[in-house]
């Protein structure tokens, strides 16, 4: 059976999804998954049960689903969840019906996929839970697993969150690197402008803004205190301000949001406002509270832990 159609984010088509999903294959199988083949007669049958063993947001299940298609066609699949739900512990997930030799050997790579992305999703809801209703959006990273890029950054949005730059080609982002490099944060800045007003314009679509589809480049500049802060804010270009650090936790532990407080005093919405640093659980309700337009964290995809769920089979009469 083939995999219905999902929602997939603009970055990702099914095409794209499917290189993913046969370069693993192909790491995996190389010339063949030789414990089935010796072990199972070539036309058993069998019946495979999907079950959560932890509560969280599922995600993944279609990736899953195009793995099953990839490997065998003929394999029938009825999911009972469908991605972005949040599951309770042994909740059924869905069933896989059909050759058992194609079954297992899809089983590890569909769950791989299926596991890692639902870890990212459950820590996202969780994160975006604990800004207890705050409009401030929460964002992601390019703090990806390599090859995984779009996968992880999808399962951010199942799990409630909201996508920062897909890579390096879709946003001007001017760190302390880049300042460093560029002899500081005006000329960083006014390079950036010019940029984006003459070649960049043609090379990323931004000329005609009126074109429908068309999203212009946006320019973000990192500062790391106030005085740099006040620099951005007297050049004008950018378009986004990410403070970096400005928030501490103090010596009794508490979460100190003053100079974050200080800074959007002095943005006063002028831009976009990003906080980054010091970002947890424990300290997003009250970065939250500040007003902040965004906060992103690295964590959601560099540091997940995978949900867990088992594939149960047992072989048709």
């Amino acid at each position: 059976m083939r995999a219905k159609m999902s929602t997939l984010p603009a970055y990702l088509d099914v095409s794209r999804l499917q290189e993913i999903i046969q370069f693993s294959l192909r790491e995996d199988v190389e010339t063949g998954d030789i414990t089935s083949l010796a072990t199972i007669p070539v036309h058993t049958t069998a019946t495979a049960v999907l079950i959560a063993k932890e509560d969280g947001v599922v995600a993944g299940l279609f990736v899953a689903q195009v793995v099953m298609n990839e490997v065998d066609q003929a394999l029938s699949i009825t999911w009972t969840q469908k991605d972005g739900d949040f599951v309770h512990s042994g909740a059924t997930i869905g069933t896989i019906q059909g050759n058992a030799r194609s079954i297992l050997l899809a089983e590890r790579l569909a769950l791989n996929f299926l596991q890692r992305m639902s870890g990212i999703a459950t820590l996202t809801h969780k994160m975006v839970q604990a800004l207890n209703g705050s409009p401030t959006k929460l964002l992601d990273t390019r703090k990806t697993a390599p090859g995984l890029r779009m996968l992880d950054k999808w399962a951010v949005l199942l799990g409630g969150g909201h996508n920062h730059r897909v890579g390096l080609f879709d946003m001007i982002l001017i760190k302390e690197n880049h300042i460093a490099a560029a002899g500081g944060i005006e000329k960083a800045l006014t390079r950036a402008i010019s940029a984006k007003n003459a070649d960049f314009a043609l090379k990323f679509g931004d000329k005609d803004k009126n074109r429908a589809g068309v999203t212009p480049l946006k320019i973000e500049i990192e500062v790391t205190s106030i005085d740099e802060l006040q620099r951005v804010l007297q050049h004008g270009a950018a378009d986004r301000v990410m403070l970096d650090n400005f928030v501490k936790l103090d010596s009794q532990g508490q979460v100190d949001t003053s100079k974050l407080e200080r800074a959007l005093t002095l943005v006063a919405g002028s831009i976009e406002t990003e906080a980054s640093g010091n970002v947890t659980l424990d300290t997003l309700g009250a970065i939250g509270k500040t007003g902040v337009d965004y906060i992103s964290s690295g964590a959601l995809t560099h540091s997940v832990r995978a949900m867990d769920f088992s594939l149960l089979i047992t072989i048709d009469a």
